[in-house]
């Protein structure tokens, strides 16, 4: 099973496994960590940004929606939106 390290922004990290096929953003829900997600995870804001650390390889391909919110250059992702396929680590963008 894939493992997600969350960086925090008090600089604490959190590791956890979660199946393939899972966006960051429920990964990161169903672990207790707080992100943000203003339109519920359906990319239409970009509340739930993080910036990947390592594993872009390890995503699902940008997809319309983010690239229609502006999200197209790496390391921006929206968490609700790329899907882990492989190890990633990502930094949790607080607002």
């Amino acid at each position: 099973m894939p493992k997600i390290r969350f960086h925090m922004s008090d600089g604490q990290v959190k590791e956890v496994e979660a199946p393939n096929g899972e966006t960051i953003l429920q990964i990161a829900l169903d672990a207790g960590i707080p992100m943000e997600h203003a339109c519920g995870g359906n990319g239409f804001c970009t509340t739930c940004m993080c910036k990947v650390k390592q594993g872009m390889e390890n995503l699902s391909p940008r997809n319309d929606r983010e690239e229609n919110m502006g999200v197209m250059t790496d390391p921006d992702r929206l968490s609700c939106q790329a899907q882990i396929q492989g190890d990633v680590e990502v930094e949790v963008i607080e607002y």
